[in-house]
């Protein structure tokens, strides 16, 4: 019985911190009166949904680069769908799920097929394919790209019009995103994706098809990020082919490998949070705010792979007092054994 009451108390507390985070992220904008400081929160949402997209990807042992592709098609096809076929913000956007739904299935079944650095090519291509696209075609506004896309429509009392509506419709993306993600990874086909990210060989000899499950899982990471795009389109009422660039992925890699890798849901966020709030408060040092970020991502990645949750769960073997020590025997000229 004790074991199954600690196991109790352990989801009692993991429950109530939940909705301490949940309160106070509906309170949060309430206590902030700049537009530009929700604006960002908006966009930490945005780039946090997208992460944990790249995350489930990477559970199944893939790496991909190529999350913008399906960010663009959802906002360019929520545009579409809205402008010229006269439909609501809510009625077009189960269109625009269904489109990328389509569209991973048929891409994803190509592609999946070749996993490894195979796999981080092909999906790096296919964005760069998407935005080139986007900036070709006339219908899509060319490079010049598509202005005063409409606000979605109300819903009763609640009216799109300022960036605190934005802010909670992100956040709701967010979080059923964060939800549904989580529900798979408890799951069997979380179990599975583990299985197939350890070793694909040996998942196969126990009953589970690595290509099936990764299909799956690019997918399903797809329609969410085409839920991303749709909102974000809707948000900033124009959309440009550069706004969907390869540096865009490479930053929604960055989301999650700084908040950490293993961190699936938790991991995106925090990364998201630091890499878009860190860079515009270093704004004010103009030329050296790119040197600076730069230096402090490498510092992370190289000397804290576990990211910033993988460093505070499991802080690295070389503690200050260990490379303390290690610096004085280099000073000395001390001989150094293995342990150090």
């Amino acid at each position: 019985m004790k074991p199954l009451n600690k196991l109790t108390q352990g989801r009692g507390k993991k429950l109530l911190a939940a909705a301490v985070v949940l309160v106070a992220l509906i309170i949060l904008p309430l206590c902030i009166e700049s537009d530009y400081v929700k604006h960002l929160l908006i966009m930490v949402c945005l780039g946090a949904t997208l992460a944990m997209t790249f995350s489930m990807l990477f559970s199944t042992g893939l790496i991909t680069l190529g999350a913008a592709a399906f960010y663009a098609v959802g906002a360019y096809a929520s545009t579409l769908l809205v402008m010229n076929a006269g439909l609501s913000f809510w009625l077009a956007l189960p269109l625009t799920l269904l489109a990328a739904a389509v569209l991973a299935l048929g891409f994803g079944a190509i592609f999946v097929r070749n996993a490894g650095v195979a796999f981080v090519i092909i999906t790096l291509i296919f964005a760069q394919v998407v935005v080139l696209a986007a900036g070709q075609l006339d219908f899509l506004g060319g490079w010049g790209g598509i202005i005063g896309i409409p606000r979605p429509d109300s819903i009763g009392p609640i009216q799109f019009t300022s960036k605190l509506s934005f802010y909670y419709l992100a956040l709701a993306v967010l979080l059923l995103t964060a939800l549904v993600f989580q529900a798979l990874y408890s799951s069997r086909i979380g179990r599975a994706w583990r299985a197939i990210k350890l070793s694909p060989n040996l998942a196969g000899t126990l009953g589970i098809n690595p290509y099936r499950y990764r299909v799956l899982a690019f997918v399903i990471a797809s329609i969410v990020a085409a839920l991303a795009g749709s909102v974000y389109a809707h948000y900033s009422q124009n959309i440009t082919p550069d706004a969907f660039g390869g540096w865009l992925s490479i930053y929604i890699q960055l989301y999650a490998v700084l908040g950490g890798l293993e961190f699936y849901i938790l991991g995106p966020v925090i990364g998201s949070l630091v890499m878009i709030f860190v860079p515009e408060y270093l704004r004010i040092m103009k030329e050296w705010e790119p040197i600076i970020t730069g230096v402090l991502l490498l510092v992370i990645i190289l000397f804290f792979p576990g990211g910033i949750l993988g460093t505070v769960k499991d802080p690295p073997g070389l503690s200050l007092k260990k490379f303390h020590s290690l610096y004085n025997r280099l000073k000395t000229g001390k001989k150094l054994d293995k342990s150090s």
